[in-house]
């Protein structure tokens, strides 16, 4: 089962809301390595025209584009193309690969008049993969890359033995797309960015102790399980007084009227 399993006798010695007091439960303090984040920020922006230009290619194992008449499968097995596509070249979609952005030409830059913070300017490569479909009804993805360029300001830990880094989470979607010629696509893309100051620390945090790691459960099609987990009888009171208080057209916010 999980941690957060119904069937879980142990919720107490797992993750989870907590229920009473913060401090009940502490037993100690722990000394952990992770990396702090200092300062980040987001943006969020559409693209449009941007023009990529697909590196390599995989031909999509047993499928094909859904306006072909040929079926279609969710499937997204990729295989060495045995043959190039042939054009006219249809493109079908594209997303981002990894929530991890590769940053370079990255300069920083402090601010005099502004302590603590500083200029920050680079190119974040966001790895994307695109969909296309060829004359014959054959799907191919290709592998491209959308790159943006930052200009930011950001809060900056002073010197230290060990250095800060920056680091970038990023996620794309296509809105639309055409294909160029050349393995070239004109795209129209939503990019989010996210740039984080990060360092590796070690921090001093209170601990409930290790965590009781549940036994798995295995699935099964037990459809009576979540049935029998309900009560027995119904809650006391559906609606309580401050609920039909703030709702004075004649039903409680829990679904009841009165």
């Amino acid at each position: 089962m999980s941690f957060y399993s119904y069937k879980n006798a142990h919720p107490c010695a797992c993750p989870g809301a907590i229920s009473g007091s913060a401090l009940d439960g502490l037993q100690e303090k722990v000394c952990i390595q992770v990396k702090r984040v200092y300062d980040s920020c987001l943006q969020q922006e559409q693209l449009d025209n941007k023009e990529v230009t697909i590196t390599s290619y995989a031909m999509v194992a047993n499928t094909c584009s859904c306006n072909c008449n040929c079926g279609c499968s969710d499937t997204t097995e990729t295989v060495a193309p045995t043959s190039p596509p042939v054009p006219p070249i249809t493109f079908e979609s594209c997303r981002s690969t990894t929530t991890e952005g590769v940053i370079r030409n990255l300069t920083v830059e402090r601010l005099c008049d502004r302590p603590c913070f500083a200029r920050v300017r680079c190119k974040i490569d966001v790895p994307i993969d695109i969909l296309f479909a060829d004359s014959r009804c054959v799907e191919y993805i290709g592998k491209g890359v959308i790159t943006v360029d930052k200009d930011v300001l950001l809060s900056i830990p002073d010197e230290s033995i060990v250095p800060y880094e920056l680091e970038s989470m990023v996620s794309a979607i296509c809105v639309a797309g055409q294909y160029l010629g050349n393995n070239r696509f004109s795209l129209t893309v939503c990019v989010t960015v996210v740039l984080k100051v990060l360092a590796q620390v070690e921090i001093l945090v209170p601990s409930y102790g290790f965590c009781s790691i549940p036994p798995c459960e295995e699935f099964a099609e037990n459809v009576c399980d979540e049935f029998f987990s309900l009560p027995l009888f119904p809650p006391a009171s559906l609606c309580n007084d401050a609920d039909v208080a703030r709702n004075t057209g004649g039903c409680g916010g829990c679904g009841c009227c009165r």
